[in-house]
């Protein structure tokens, strides 16, 4: 039996009624990810990778073609799916500790089990002495923290990404890089991230998806060598190969 795909795009495309006349943002695109697999998405400003994601996670209708998740059309929100932005949507009057409940309260999933787990995953971030504090007491490192545990602790088996570090200094972006990669690789979630770090994309991803200008489509796949794929963010960095894959992606999207 052929294994399920956990994401499969099949030749979707999004167009955008205006005033005057139709836009189409995106495609047509076909694109499967594996269970398990991490899939970065990059391309020029504008191109649709935010679209892309919003379609994933049924958040808007797609024009043509079908969205399918573990072998379901996608209809609408998922509750197998996780969604990370780049702001991290805390809200003010809530602690840390009540933050991190919130999509289990809103999914009425807040068993001690499901919320025990949550607390694990503070403890993992180094968020013990916060769970009392406001956002406002919280660096911006720590509250992206706050936000990557508040997705994951819905226990997501797919996890949409969308320039969820790009607001954190360098320090705190290699931080919050290796705690993703860490619980990913202990849950084996399905992650599609967007990014405009070239840098970022190989760091994380298994295989990175460039996208031509408007209309989005798929210009090039570039799966990643196991030796990168292996490697802790830090770690790829510094690697003899990565300068070599910074290039090509580089020139991909400089000479379109």
């Amino acid at each position: 039996m052929t294994p399920i795909d956990a994401i499969e795009i099949d030749h979707v495309t999004k167009t955008y009624l205006t005033e005057r006349d139709e836009r189409q943002a995106l495609g047509p695109i076909t694109l499967a990810v594996t269970p398990g697999e991490m899939v970065a998405i990059v391309g020029p400003s504008g191109c649709g990778k935010s679209t892309l994601l919003s379609l994933i996670a049924g958040l808007i209708p797609v024009t043509s073609g079908e969205i399918r998740l573990f072998g379901e059309p996608v209809k609408g929100p998922s509750p197998r799916i996780g969604y990370m932005l780049q702001r991290d949507g805390l809200l003010e009057w809530r602690t840390v500790e009540e933050n991190i409940a919130l999509g289990l309260e809103i999914r009425g999933q807040t068993s001690r089990k499901n919320l025990d787990q949550a607390r694990y995953l503070l403890r993992e971030m180094g968020l013990d002495s916060a769970v009392h504090q406001y956002p406002s007491q919280l660096s911006g490192g720590m509250r992206q923290r706050v936000a990557l545990v508040r997705t994951m602790a819905i226990q997501p088996d797919i996890l949409l990404l969308d320039e969820p570090f790009s607001a954190v200094d360098y320090q705190n972006k290699l931080h919050l890089e290796q705690m993703l990669i860490s619980i990913r690789r202990q849950h084996q979630i399905t992650t599609v991230l967007i990014t405009h770090d070239l840098e970022e994309s190989l760091a994380l991803a298994d295989r990175i998806v460039v996208l031509s200008h408007r209309p989005g489509k798929i210009r090039r796949m570039i799966s990643l060598p196991e030796e990168l794929r292996r490697a802790d963010p830090l770690e790829t960095r510094s690697h003899p190969l990565f300068r070599t894959y910074f290039n090509e992606l580089w020139k991909e999207l400089e000479h379109p």
